[in-house]
């Protein structure tokens, strides 16, 4: 038997964590729980999990909930994973987090063993929705399903926070402009900006740009 993936649970409601926690079978095992966004900082940045489920509305901190954490857990996103696991379906909070860096959105009417499968996926690299709400994160993102079969292969290299990066980029934002508007470091864009270029095999910002636009990811 292989080991179970660790998470950190996340969400303002104890009863809830309760219910989360009875739920998860022997494959996912909670080593951590926060209500807020300041104990849930603390505490990813504490244990390091390879997941964490993740409310998206949640007090403290600056008033940005989830996408707050994400947001100032920047440093660990090749490390650790997010998947939302939220009661709302709301396309401005499903595009909010995403944009932020998680890895999937599910919802809160999804059963225990469809909760451990979805942890398991993103836990091994996939990004993982609820039925409906992949819809938000194509249009979102200024694609459609065609885009996304053709381009595929190309875009599967990227993480979630390296295709952001690129498409505010590839729109000819300065590196401030980028780390401004996802509320990371120009340190941290230049670094996202060069994993990108390495992985698509581009050169210089000019042929990003040619690429996304090739693509209508702009």
């Amino acid at each position: 038997m292989t080991d179970p993936v660790d998470v950190v649970l996340v969400d303002d409601h104890h009863m809830f964590r309760t219910g989360v926690r009875a739920s998860l079978d022997d494959r996912v095992r909670v080593v951590g729980e926060a209500d807020s966004v300041e104990s849930a900082i603390a505490v990813v940045h504490a244990q390091r999990p390879p997941v964490v489920l993740l409310d998206v509305h949640l007090p403290g901190g600056d008033g940005g909930g989830g996408a707050e954490v994400l947001a100032r857990c920047a440093d660990l996103h090749g490390e650790v994973k997010f998947l939302a696991l939220s009661v709302s379906d709301a396309a401005e909070d499903v595009v909010a987090v995403i944009r932020a860096g998680a890895r999937g959105y599910v919802t809160k009417a999804i059963s225990g063993p469809e909760l451990c499968d979805a942890v398991l996926r993103v836990a091994g690299g996939d990004a993982v929705f609820s039925p409906r709400l992949a819809g938000f994160v194509l249009d979102a993102f200024g694609t459609g399903a065609a885009d996304v079969a053709t381009g595929d292969d190309e875009l599967d290299r990227l993480s979630a926070r390296e295709r952001e990066v690129m498409r505010l980029i590839a729109r000819g934002y300065t590196y401030r402009e980028v780390g401004g508007e996802l509320f990371i470091s120009v340190k941290t864009v230049e670094t996202h900006v060069s994993a990108v270029l390495r992985k698509l095999q581009l050169s210089n910002r000019n042929e990003l740009t040619r690429w996304a636009a090739a693509r209508r990811l702009l």
